[in-house]
């Protein structure tokens, strides 16, 4: 009988090298997302985690190789000296130890050139920063930047946009967010499925109406019953948005005709189909994207027409018959949730915010006219700037007579733990930033 073999444990020094690669790709305009696609799959859920890591204090991490060198090295050399500082730049809570840093670290550059050149670079800034680590750091909280780990345009936008709760926001952004379930509607309660979790040795609570949050995150391969659809991941702010607009449409009577446009990966789409019994239509730009969608509704066992299109351009896939209800979750700068995708802050220019304004204006242009009248529209967006969320709203009712704002949440602020005073906009809990606007198209 053949004995089953134990993996061979990835040494550090290729999981920093494939970190690295990934923060470089970061730094040229990939995504988090797409550069961890490219990473082999033994490496991934390591290199994931580091670069996560990384990315929650990649610029301190800077400051620091700024006060090291004051000339920047090539950029591979640059991209691991800031990856291990950014992973050891403080003892409390370091995975690894400086010194196991530092050796791994030369490692890395040593398997990386043919030449010595930068690895006797990397050994000599670390060695510094290993005897000069208090000063140095003491040093960096000087720099905004680095003390926030935020661009300085997006810090003083927050100072702008939510002057009482900036900081808060930052901090939340920083930190781990929690693994928030949807239960299907139609499969399970949220109280049957949290004894079915806790059978699996899964501790969590429960958190809203269809939402479950784990004490740890899990693969979701250990899920009970995800691949059967009896649940699907999703943050309990952006589990939202279903209830909201069917709420409105509660005392409509017939089966509803809705459009979830901008629709991938396909998560509300799902949530209104488990709550409602609803002709749904889930538009998306990315044919590829709708492929995301399909593979979501095949797993929940749910139906719905799925087409690639430009919302902004409904003379391209629309048949013409008005909607009873339209979720339009808009493209945007994903600023509410950064604690999810730290790459964010890094990917994003200033400029983007005016631009992506741009982008939701039109998009509420185009759609509005496709609203039966008396019946709603639900904008949100994962953003907390108010030129994507209030602001956006206020210069659409200024422009649209026909138009009223119903009761709506407004702006979800991400919440961070440390917080002892729930945030003015919040309901409460433990969410990713979100604003959401619920409209009615007044009758005649």
């Amino acid at each position: 009988m053949s004995q089953q073999s134990t993996p061979t444990p990835v040494p550090l020094w290729r999981q920093l090298q494939a970190t690295s690669a990934v923060l470089m790709a970061v730094r040229g305009g990939v995504s988090g997302t797409a550069a961890l696609a490219q990473v082999e799959p033994a490496l991934r859920p390591a290199v994931q985690a580091l670069t996560f890591q990384v990315l929650r204090s990649l610029a301190r991490a800077e400051n620091l190789r700024r006060q090291l060198a004051a000339r920047a090295p090539p950029a591979q050399a640059d991209a691991l000296l800031c990856v291990v500082l950014a992973l050891g730049w403080r003892e409390e809570g370091a995975s690894y130890t400086a010194f196991t840093l530092v050796n791994q670290a030369v490692e890395a550059a040593k398997r990386h050139s043919p030449t010595l050149a930068q690895a006797g670079f990397i050994n000599g800034c670390l060695r510094r920063f290993l005897r000069e680590r208090e000063t140095l750091v003491a040093k960096s909280e000087a720099d905004p930047v680095a003390a926030w780990n935020h661009p300085a345009w997006w810090i003083k936008r927050l100072k702008n946009d939510h002057p009482a709760n900036w900081q808060d926001i930052l901090r939340a952004d920083n930190s781990h967010p929690p693994m928030t379930l949807r239960v299907n509607a139609r499969r399970a309660s949220p109280q049957a499925y949290l004894e079915q979790l806790q059978t699996a040795g899964i501790s969590a609570r429960v958190v809203g109406p269809q939402a479950v949050q784990l004490e740890q995150p899990v693969p979701v391969t250990g899920l009970p019953g995800f691949a059967q659809g009896v649940v699907s991941v999703q943050d309990s702010a952006a589990q939202m948005a279903a209830p909201l607009l069917l709420g409105a449409m509660a005392g409509d009577s017939g089966r509803p005709r809705i459009l979830d446009a901008c629709a991938a990966p396909g998560g509300k789409t799902a949530h209104l189909l488990e709550l409602c019994d609803a002709d749904v239509l889930a538009l998306d730009l990315d044919p590829q994207r709708c492929d995301r969608i399909r593979e979501t509704l095949a797993r929940l066992q749910l139906s719905a027409s799925v087409v690639a299109g430009d919302a902004a351009q409904p003379a391209g896939w629309w048949d013409g018959q008005p909607f009873d209800g339209i979720l339009l979750d808009a493209p945007c700068t994903a600023s509410g949730i950064v604690r999810r995708h730290p790459d964010v802050p890094w990917l994003r220019r200033v400029t983007d915010v005016d631009q992506l304004a741009r982008v939701q204006a039109r998009l509420l242009a185009s759609l509005w006219p496709l609203l039966k009248s008396g019946a709603r529209l639900l904008y949100c967006t994962c953003s907390v700037f108010r030129s994507e969320g209030r602001q956006q709203i206020e210069t659409f009712l200024a422009h649209n007579t026909d138009a009223r704002l119903l009761p709506s949440p407004g702006h979800l602020l991400p919440y961070f733990k440390a917080n002892s005073v729930a945030l003015p906009d919040n309901r409460g809990g433990d969410h990713d930033g979100f604003f959401y606007a619920l409209l009615e198209k007044r009758p005649g």
